[in-house]
């Protein structure tokens, strides 16, 4: 069975950038396709989300500074892989999650 691997950043005022990132597993074997739109119409703008309410851990700088610099984070993409899950909830369950995030931006 394939696990999908969710890959996001954090891009703050001056563009630096901190990568991260989920493994899920994938029992009832989606395709990246339509994990990919699922997640896409749940993003702020097409591309953010606030990692509080995603559950995934918040990535920003030692140095963040309130003023300049914002909370959200930016989905880059999935893939397929073999690496062990690093979270309890099944891609599904995640899809099922940020579906029913109010949109409220």
């Amino acid at each position: 069975m394939n696990k999908i691997k969710f890959n996001y950043l954090y891009r703050d005022a001056s563009n630096y950038r901190i990568w991260g990132y989920e493994v899920f597993s994938n029992p009832q074997s989606l395709d990246l396709t339509i994990i990919e739109s699922k997640i896409r119409e749940s993003l702020i703008d097409g591309e953010f989300f606030d990692p509080q309410y995603w559950r995934v851990q918040a990535l920003k700088h030692e140095d963040w500074i309130p003023e300049l610099d914002h909370t959200w984070n930016a989905f880059d993409c999935i893939e397929y892989t073999d690496e062990n899950p690093t979270t309890s909830i099944s891609i599904n369950e995640f899809l099922e999650l940020i579906s029913k995030i109010p949109k409220y931006w």
